[in-house]
């Protein structure tokens, strides 16, 4: 019988072997790719798929090319610790140069930081040991996915930005409501969190039993498409997508440059885009983005709604220099307006993302059969004012997007999936049962009067945030500022006490004894 934490009790063995690999100064980010080249060969042992790890190669050199077997997780496990390295090196080379299809694409420029025998060998021997019969086919996805939660909430790993929170995700998931023969796309993939989500949705909602072999060809083939910038975070992704049930799909390329024509028409989009403007403030090299500009943001905000089909929906997590700023930004989003049906901002709080002040939004919108006049009314829900800070102490949960459904029949059905309606696209029906909570309240409409008068400026606040007071308060306060100098001073001074140590020296001993005099030969003290 299968535990059903055993995915989350392994994730966190696997996470833990990353201090096996300290010594040899593999960052997080680092393991987690060298982890994944291991685990998907372990995985494909696991889940009976070894027959495609295959490479296209000469068998010698001079003669031609053959279809063989490649390296296996027995072939490293066979290999004498001294010898193993070198195995696991060829392996990546033959599978990045000569792999087929995915295997070939998760290996692809794939290289290693470990350079001692012993701690390769160590990392595999502890991979071997762990209880794999304990864990269900279905919940190995979990368990990876847990992995890469654990990366993009390390700080040190740097990973959070390719790393959307995951109640987050399930929140917009479920009010976009993704149907069997949606085109389901995410142009800034990362690790593919929305898109595993849609899959998961789906799979809830609909028996795959009893579909229909040319409905099980469409949905494995042309439900879900993505582009990852950044090469090392398109494995995770592919990784991430295959533990999931899904191969393909994810292509490694820059969505703002011409390989991002190449994504299809989509009928739901689902995105976090990178913040920021693109390297060397350059514009999109691609072609057909009508408003130039090299905020990344701005430029993908356009991708999205011009890659929707007529009636498509979409949802897009934004920072809020998107609703205000000037010039080309007034131009965007008064496009966007036009093309599509903008129903709903959903105003996030604050400390939720990698980024402690990033302020971020997401946009509901479905792409009008005209180009004209499509957004006639928005609604805004305030989820930012009077939140607590969110942080380990207090972990934010899907509770904050929804009212439990075990909750007594007297507690106000008031957050935001609870108001949002049943109506993904934002259609005028759907809009007119919706009710406006006035000053007070957290959910307000605008109509296009209003925002027009705003010069469409989308960043509407209305409610007195108490708690950004407070914190603003104590940042402010002496003793707290002197506080946080003294904690990071002293974990400085714990670094340096540790670098001394590692370098034979006593940290305790008097600068003096560590001079050199003029003459060249140490001071005495």
């Amino acid at each position: 019988m299968s535990n059903p934490n055993a995915a989350l009790d392994i994730g966190a063995k696997l996470w833990s072997l990353c201090n096996v690999l300290r010594d040899d100064g593999v960052t997080y980010h680092q393991y987690l790719s060298e982890l994944t080249y291991l685990l998907f060969l372990k995985m494909m042992q696991e889940t009976g798929q070894e027959e495609r790890l295959t490479v296209f190669k000469s068998p010698k050199k001079g003669e031609p090319k053959l279809l063989q077997p490649g390296v296996r997780w027995a072939d490293l496990i066979s290999a004498s610790a001294p010898d193993r390295l070198d195995t696991y090196k060829e392996m990546l080379l033959d599978y990045g140069l000569h792999g087929q299809g995915a295997v070939q694409a998760i290996y692809a420029n794939a290289n290693t930081f470990i350079t001692k025998p012993a701690t390769l060998s160590k990392l595999v021997t502890e991979i071997d040991a762990l209880d794999w019969y304990s864990v269900q086919r279905d919940d190995l996805g979990d368990l990876y996915e847990n992995l890469l939660e654990r990366n993009a909430t390390e700080k040190k790993s740097g990973a959070g930005q390719y790393f959307t929170p995951r109640h987050l995700i399930d929140s917009i998931v479920t009010v976009l409501n993704p149907k069997l023969g949606d085109v389901i796309q995410d142009p800034a993939a990362g690790t593919c969190g929305f898109l595993i989500a849609a899959n998961n949705h789906l799979r809830k909602h609909n028996d795959f039993d009893s579909l229909k072999e040319e409905a099980q060809r469409r949905y494995r083939h042309e439900t879900f498409y993505g582009m990852e910038l950044v090469q090392d975070t398109h494995r995770l992704a592919l990784m991430n997508m295959l533990l999931h049930g899904i191969e393909g799909g994810v292509e490694y390329g820059d969505t703002l440059g011409e390989e991002g024509m190449r994504l299809p028409p989509a009928t739901l989009i689902l995105s976090n885009p990178p913040f920021g403007t693109k390297k060397g403030g350059g514009l999109p090299t691609r072609t057909d983005l009508t408003y130039l500009t090299s905020n990344k943001q701005f430029a993908f905000l356009q991708h999205i709604y011009r890659s929707l089909k007529a009636g498509g929906r979409a949802a897009v997590v934004l920072p809020d220099n998107v609703l205000f700023e000037s010039n080309v930004g007034t131009d965007i989003r008064r496009d966007l307006m036009e093309k599509c049906n903008l129903h709903t901002i959903l105003r996030l709080p604050t400390g939720i993302f990698y980024a402690q002040g990033v302020k971020t939004n997401v946009l509901f919108f479905t792409k009008g059969e005209k180009d004209k006049g499509n957004t006639k009314e928005v609604w805004v829900y305030d989820m930012r004012a009077n939140m607590p800070q969110f942080g380990k102490r207090t972990p934010f949960t899907r509770d904050y997007f929804r009212t439990p459904a075990d909750a007594p029949a007297n507690q106000p059905r008031d957050k935001f999936e609870d108001v949002f309606g049943d109506d993904p696209k934002g259609g005028p029906a759907a809009l007119a049962k919706r009710v406006d909570t006035g000053e007070t309240g957290r959910w307000r409409k605008f109509n296009r009067e209003q925002i027009a008068a705003r010069g469409d400026n989308l960043d509407i606040a209305w409610l007195k945030d108490d708690s950004a007071e407070t914190a603003e308060a104590q940042r402010d306060d002496p003793a707290l500022v002197a506080r946080l100098l003294q904690r990071e001073l002293g974990g400085a001074m714990a670094e340096l006490r540790a670098l001394l140590e590692e370098l034979g020296e006593d940290p305790d001993a008097a600068l003096d004894d560590l001079l050199i005099d003029e003459t060249g030969q140490e001071a005495q003290a």
